[in-house]
C-alpha cells in the first residue's frame, strides 16, 4: 500500500486539488488497476458531481487516518506486507498496549474486563445516556492482512480524535472496542471475546482452552497481563457499529465505496474425523484397505458439491486436515479436518446440515471406515437493527459516498453484539475480494470513506433526540 507525503504518494500518486481529501488520480504504471478511480468515476455518475463534495464540513482526517492504519501495520509485519498478530502474544500485548495509550493521550478512560475485551470511554453532556459503541479487533489470521479487524479499530481512534480537533462533545457517552480473538485461529474458537460477553460461550469453558503448544487462554491473558478486572458480560449500550472490509469482491466489481450491511448470513462448524486402519501401502490389496484419507476427500468433495449447487449464495469449506501417522508408505488410519457451511438463509443451511451428515454417512459406510461429526457451532442468520442500518445509509448520504446494500459471509463480533444491542456494520472494498491473505490491500481512499460514514453515523446516534 502507498502513503501519502505532502500531496503527493510514494510511489507517485498525485491528490487531486480540485477534488475533496484524500481523492487521487492515478498516475502509476501502465496496467495499475485503477479501481479507486474507476469507483469514483462510478459515484460521480451515480450521485452526481455535485453530491461528490460532502454536504458536512465534520471530516475526519484522512492523512492522520492511513498513517495509524500503517503505524498499527508495523506491529507483528511480515516480509509479504501483511500482518502476523496472533491473539493473546508478545505481538498481540503490543498492539494492545499502543491502543491503550493512544487512548489514553485523548484523554479516553480504558476498562478490560475479565477476557481481554478493551472498552475506550469518551464521556458524553448526559451521563444517564446509554453509550455508543463502535469498534472491532486488533488480532489477525496467521498469516494475515492490515485491515482486516484493525480498520475498525484505527478508524475509530480516528473519529475520537477528530472529534476531540472538531470540539464535538455528544450527547451520549462514545465507547471504542477492541475485541479479544475475532479471528479464532490461535485457539480455534472465533469471536472468542464478543461471543463470551454476549453470554454466547461460557467464561470458564473459554479460559480452559488451548492452543496447540498447551497455552491456556487464562495463562495467555495472564501472559501479557490483559485478564481485567471487569466482568466479561452485556451492559446496557444504545447502539454498535463495526467498520470492516468487505473481504469478498461484490463493492469493487460494482464500484460502490460503502457497503450498508443489513445482515450476517447463517454458519454452522464441524469437526470431521474418519477413523480406518493403519496398514502397509505395498501389501495390502484395495478389497482390505480401510483408506481414512480416501473416505476424507470424497467427503471434502461432498462439501463442495453441496455449495456450488446452492449458485453464487452458497458457501462450504474444509480448511484444516490432519492425516495420521502421515507417512509415505503406510495406508492413512485417521484424518480429523474441519468442515462448514454458510449462507444468507437460516432454512438453507438447515437443509445443508441435513444433506451432509446423510451423505456423509453414506460415504464413510462405503469406504468401510468410522466417521466422527461433531457439530462444532451454529450461527443463526442475524439482521441487523434498522434504524442502526439506516444511520449508515443516511451518512452515506451526507458524506456523498454511493452505496450498496450487502449481507456479510463472514462472521463478526457484531452478530453477537446485534442480540443485546442495536447493530449495523459498514464495509468498504477490498483489492480483488482478497482478505486473510498478506496481499490484503484497500486504497487510502476507501479508508476515509468507511471511517466518514463511521463519523457521521456514531455522532448522529449519540445525538438524536430520546
Amino acid at each position: 500500500m502507498q502513503s501519502q507525503a505532502g500531496g503527493r504518494t510514494e510511489t507517485g500518486r498525485k491528490v487531486n486539488p480540485g477534488a475533496p481529501d484524500g481523492v487521487g488520480l492515478k498516475v502509476g504504471k501502465t496496467g495499475d488497476s485503477g479501481s479507486f478511480h474507476a469507483r469514483q468515476a462510478c459515484r460521480n455518475r451515480h450521485l452526481g458531481q455535485d453530491a461528490v463534495m460532502s454536504q458536512t464540513n465534520q471530516r475526519i482526517d484522512s492523512k492522520r487516518l492511513w498513517d495509524s492504519l500503517m503505524g498499527f501495520a508495523t506491529i507483528g509485519a511480515t516480509p509479504k506486507g501483511g500482518v502476523r498478530r496472533l491473539t493473546l502474544t508478545e505481538v498481540d500485548k503490543r498492539a494492545r498496549d499502543r491502543f491503550r495509550a493512544e487512548c489514553e493521550a485523548m484523554g479516553l478512560t480504558v476498562r478490560v474486563d475479565a477476557i481481554g475485551n478493551m472498552f475506550a470511554r469518551r464521556p458524553g453532556r448526559d451521563p444517564n445516556r446509554l453509550p455508543v459503541l463502535f469498534g472491532s479487533h486488533l488480532d489477525s489470521q496467521p498469516s494475515g492482512g492490515k485491515f482486516d479487524g484493525a480498520l475498525g479499530v484505527i478508524a475509530g481512534l480516528e473519529v475520537m480524535r477528530s472529534l476531540n480537533d472538531l470540539g464535538i462533545t455528544t450527547d451520549a457517552p462514545l465507547e471504542l472496542i477492541n475485541w479479544t480473538d475475532e479471528e479464532g485461529s490461535r485457539f480455534g474458537h472465533s469471536l472468542m471475546g464478543s461471543g463470551v460477553w454476549a453470554g454466547v460461550y461460557g467464561l470458564d469453558k473459554v479460559l480452559e482452552l488451548t492452543d496447540t503448544e498447551g497455552t491456556t487462554v487464562g495463562s495467555a491473558l495472564d501472559g501479557i497481563g490483559y485478564r481485567g478486572p471487569e466482568p466479561a458480560a452485556p451492559f446496557a449500550a444504545d447502539a454498535y457499529f463495526e467498520l470492516h472490509i468487505e473481504q469478498g469482491p461484490i463493492l469493487e466489481r460494482e464500484a460502490k465505496p460503502i457497503g450498508i450491511v443489513t445482515g450476517a448470513q447463517a454458519q454452522v462448524w464441524y469437526d470431521v474425523v474418519t477413523t480406518g486402519q493403519d496398514s502397509h501401502a505395498g501389501t495390502t490389496p484395495p478389497s482390505t484397505r480401510k483408506d481414512a484419507l480416501v473416505c476424507a476427500a470424497r467427503i471434502i468433495d461432498l462439501v463442495d458439491r453441496l455449495m456450488r449447487a446452492r449458485g453464487e449464495d452458497g458457501r462450504g469449506t474444509v480448511g484444516q486436515l490432519l492425516v495420521v501417522p502421515n507417512s509415505r508408505n503406510v495406508i492413512p488410519g485417521e484424518v480429523r479436518f474441519s468442515a462448514e457451511f454458510r449462507h444468507p438463509s437460516e432454512a438453507e443451511v438447515d437443509r445443508l446440515d441435513l444433506e451432509f451428515r446423510s451423505q456423509a454417512a453414506s460415504i464413510a459406510q462405503a469406504c468401510n471406515v468410522g466417521l466422527g461429526l461433531t457439530t462444532l457451532f451454529r450461527i443463526p442468520a442475524q439482521p441487523f437493527d434498522p434504524a442502526c442500518v439506516d444511520l449508515v445509509r443516511q451518512g452515506a448520504a451526507r458524506a456523498g459516498y454511493a452505496t450498496r446494500e450487502i449481507v456479510s459471509g463472514a462472521g463478526h463480533d457484531a452478530v453477537y453484539v446485534a442480540r443485546h444491542v442495536p447493530t449495523a456494520m459498514i464495509f468498504t472494498p477490498c483489492k480483488d475480494g482478497l482478505s486473510h491473505n498478506e496481499a490484503e490491500s484497500i486504497e487510502p481512499e476507501e479508508a476515509e470513506a468507511g471511517c466518514q460514514v463511521l463519523f457521521e453515523a456514531v455522532v448522529a446516534r449519540a445525538n438524536r433526540t430520546l
